[in-house]
């Protein structure tokens, strides 16, 4: 398992190169994306400080469809459906009602 520093290290390495590849260059990419020249250079180095600013650089080489897969909610089954909605609520005793004394029993005949 890799460390969040390491992850950092690749992920940055891997903006760089895309954008090498894709031949745009670091004032092209600030001036798409709307991020600081110096911010670019930051994250190419390794230092990821703001989400938002990682975003739209994967905006604009094309790469933000791998956030894609955290977008979607999880399909539950049906069963896992009903216990969910039902496991919250409490079932309340149904008590029976007070019987009237106006139905006394009659006395046999007998």
């Amino acid at each position: 398992m890799l460390s969040d520093v390491e992850i950092t290290k690749r992920i940055s390495a891997k903006l760089k190169e895309l954008r090498l590849k894709q031949n745009i260059s670091r004032q092209d990419l600030s001036i798409e994306s709307g991020v600081s020249m110096s911010s670019i250079v930051r994250m190419e180095d390794g230092e990821i400080k703001s989400f938002e600013s990682f975003l739209r650089m994967m905006r604009i080489l094309g790469k933000i469809d791998v956030f894609l897969p955290l977008l979607q909610e999880e399909e539950i089954s049906p069963n896992e459906y009903f216990k969910m909605v039902h496991s919250g609520k409490p079932k309340q005793r149904k008590r029976a009602s007070k019987s009237n004394n106006n139905c006394q029993q009659k006395e046999s005949e007998w």
